[in-house]
């Protein structure tokens, strides 16, 4: 599942579909643009614009502009497990293969193109998406919010934080590569944090986030390829420990996260 960097990326891609006009729409995958049949949101964009590019924690969303250059409905993007944003013009369209993967499809008075292209179909497209559940975002919470968040349960840290009604953008990757780099344990209990603890861990959630966001993804975190069987620490060498936390695969350092 993409987290807040991958979702990020894609954000910045879809700014480059602003503002031009759009001419025709391909709503017709009835699964992915559920609860809409087809045609419906087509009724709504064709002839308006896009107009801004907005991001919650995994979730995107744009702005809308009608043909009558009124303020019409948001219509919000997910990718699924593995979908990708593509934004094309008339000359330089570099589109993958496999035009049967794009499954929703904008097309713009300049020739060019915003696909939502998912060879998966997890993705999903929706008119007016309700945000209002999600918790903040990652990259906006600040140390004395999520103090106050993390204190509302006993729950493990990491089931914490992979919360999205709690904390919105944090997936498995990114939970075990920020309490590594934090140095706490995925399994202690939340609420037992004190001031110290919670603003280490939100300093190193900032770094985290920042570097998957400027180097590509979660992927690319420190930690991440030593989550396997075998693998040590590469801070301190000790042995890197499996187990599930919040029902999640989980890596931890054996001697600097306990």
């Amino acid at each position: 599942m993409p987290e807040l960097p991958e979702v990020e990326q894609a954000r910045r891609v879809l700014e480059h579909a602003l503002d031009r006009r759009i001419v025709a729409v391909d709503d017709t995958d009835e699964w992915v643009c559920r609860p809409h049949p087809p045609g419906e949101i087509a009724s709504v964009l064709v002839g308006g614009a896009l107009t801004a590019a907005h991001r919650r924690g995994k979730t995107m969303w744009c702005d809308t502009r009608d043909p009558h250059g009124d303020e019409g409905p948001t219509l919000g993007v997910h990718l699924g497990m593995g979908g990708r944003i593509v934004v094309t013009d008339a000359e330089h369209d570099q589109a993958p293969r496999k035009p049967e993967w794009n499954r929703f499809t904008v097309r713009f008075d300049d020739g060019g193109e915003l696909r939502l292209f998912d060879k998966r179909r997890l993705g999903r497209v929706r008119l007016d998406p309700d945000v209002d559940a999600l918790g903040p975002d990652a990259e906006d919470i600040t140390a004395a919010e999520l103090r106050t968040r993390l204190g509302r349960s006993h729950a493990p840290l990491k089931a914490r934080l992979l919360d999205q009604k709690v904390l919105s953008g944090v997936g498995n990757l990114l939970a075990d590569e920020t309490l590594w780099q934090a140095r706490l344990s995925p399994s202690r209990p939340s609420d037992e944090l004190d001031r110290t603890e919670v603003n280490r861990l939100h300093r190193n959630l900032e770094r985290a986030l920042q570097a998957a966001i400027a180097n590509g993804g979660v992927h690319t975190g420190r930690i991440i390829e030593h989550r396997h069987p075998g693998a040590t620490c590469p801070r301190c060498g000790a042995p890197m420990v499996h187990g599930t936390v919040g029902g999640r695969s989980t890596w931890w350092c054996e001697k600097e996260q306990r």
